[in-house]
């Protein structure tokens, strides 16, 4: 991969609404003058700039953000969507099994959609899991074990979901209490890349995460059996 100076990363810079899908938020590496991780210099940016994300228009969608159809089993073993797999897998254990996981509780949903019109430029939430006990639902980004993708990737995507939702209609889709609180989420696979991150000396990520009050969730997978843990 090429060296970039600070410059250059700043420069890539864009609106914050696709700002989680730029290249170079998933660069690795320092850069050629400082010597800064290139995203520890995106991270400083965001937080100098972080009133952009209030341009972040949510987008409502007319039909249920509830699909009737997802029941968690997968219809092809061979697909190529690891991450939709390791999903549907998590909310077969919830729904079908009962597991109900630390922290987060019952996996309520997978693959949600955010779009209203198939021209509205937005992925879908990855996992929805409710704890009833906190009264808490969280927008859960799942990254796959062997992802390359980087912790602020993850961290900006699961923020922009959180903006972009609306937060009444999808508590009220899934018959979920008013006051119930909403939270996004990095939910990455310990030990693996994301993780490696998180225990290097990333001051501007750590304070990112920190200000648009992400929560970082790790997950465990061993023999089958998938656990999680803060």
């Amino acid at each position: 991969m090429a060296i970039y100076s600070k410059n250059e990363i700043l420069e890539e810079i864009q609106d914050m609404r696709n700002f989680y899908k730029r290249k170079v938020v998933n660069y690795r590496g320092k850069t050629s003058d400082s010597k800064d991780y290139y995203t520890e210099v995106i991270a400083e940016w965001i937080l100098k700039n972080i009133y952009l994300f209030d341009y972040i228009k949510p987008i409502t969608r007319e039909k249920s953000y509830k699909a009737d159809s997802h029941d968690g089993k997968i219809k092809n073993e061979d697909s190529g969507r690891e991450e939709e797999k390791i999903a549907m897998k998590l909310f077969d254990f919830s729904q079908n099994q009962g597991k109900v996981f630390d922290i987060i509780g019952k996996i309520i949903d997978y693959q949600t959609p955010l779009k209203n019109v198939q021209t509205d430029d937005v992925g879908k939430i990855d996992l929805l899991a409710y704890n009833e006990n906190k009264k808490t639902l969280r927008i859960l980004e799942l990254k796959r074990p062997d992802s390359k993708e980087t912790m602020l990737r993850c961290v900006l995507e699961a923020y922009t979901y959180l903006k972009i939702v609306d937060k009444a209609k999808l508590l009220k889709d899934f018959a979920l209490p008013e006051d119930t609180e909403i939270k996004a989420c990095a939910f990455v696979f310990h030990g693996k890349e994301q993780y490696k991150e998180m225990q290097e000396d990333r001051k501007n990520l750590k304070e990112l995460i920190e200000k648009l009050e992400i929560e970082v969730i790790y997950l465990k997978e061993e023999n089958g059996e998938y656990s999680v843990v803060i």
